[in-house]
């Protein structure tokens, strides 16, 4: 069983370091280059992995993340291929995190979804569409299994509703710190660090901030604020062009990370 994504995200901290988290889409190009992906960015000195269930209605995310997806579904990439770069992936001892529109896991059934990510050795899920108000079951489902339980808290949330996101989540909060769909920014503004103070204020330990970073500087600059950063669509941009294009961005990334928070 993996442990949860607070440990290492606390261990990084406290060396002063910001923890990243890279998101890849399971099946993009393919399984077994999804895992070497991974490998890769967990040697480059990313602290967490997230992996993307591909979906065919994927309202929240960006031209690249979406375009993986469907790519990854178009070759034939399904639910167990998911749980497979799991386990493969969770063998390396860094914490791997399933993100999934709310629809498969229903689909899949949320006890079983549970059990079969928690045998693979998954620390956890991200649900971007799942209230915790509609989630008690899933909420139950993983709390049996000992995962993490990841929910998204964005710039329109009230006060209220950042307090309930906040009691409902285990691991990390995931700050959606720009309103839309995902993607790659040009820019950091003030609106993120203004939403992770909220968050804290709201009572959470560690959150983590999804911002669109491509950039070291970028990493650097969130991770001076936020308990980690969450960099997808230049990875997988990064892949497209090949593995070893991936490495050299990853390694850009820790290198902006390293020190953000001394």
């Amino acid at each position: 069983m993996a442990s949860s994504c607070a440990p290492v995200i606390a261990s990084q901290l406290a060396k002063g370091n910001a923890p990243l988290i890279g998101y890849l889409t399971v099946g993009y190009p393919d399984v077994d280059t999804t895992v070497r992906a991974g490998k890769t960015l967990i040697d480059a000195g990313f602290s967490i992995l997230e992996l993307g269930l591909p979906y065919s209605d994927p309202g929240m995310d960006g031209t690249v993340i979406q375009a993986t997806g469907a790519a990854a579904l178009a070759a034939g990439t399904r639910t167990s291929h998911v749980f497979q770069a799991v386990e493969q992936l969770a063998a390396t001892g860094a914490p791997i995190v399933v993100m999934s529109y709310y629809n498969p896991i229903f689909r899949y059934g949320e006890q079983e979804f549970a059990r079969d990510l928690a045998n693979a050795g998954g620390a956890g899920t991200i649900t971007p569409d799942l209230i915790p108000d509609e989630a008690a079951s899933w909420i139950a489902a993983c709390d049996q299994y000992d995962l993490d339980r990841i929910f998204l808290v964005a710039p329109s949330s009230t006060d209220a509703r950042l307090r309930s996101t906040v009691a409902a989540c285990r691991g990390f909060v995931y700050a959606a710190s720009t309103m839309g769909v995902t993607g790659e920014r040009a820019a950091v503004d003030t609106t993120a660090k203004t939403l992770v103070a909220r968050t804290r204020a709201a009572g959470a330990q560690h959150v983590c901030v999804g911002l669109g970073v491509s950039t070291a500087a970028q990493a650097r600059e969130i991770g001076a604020f936020a308990d980690g950063v969450i960099v997808g669509s230049a990875l997988l941009r990064a892949l497209g062009d090949g593995v070893s294009h991936l490495a050299r961005l990853g390694e850009e990334l820790v290198s902006g990370a390293q020190g953000a928070r001394a």
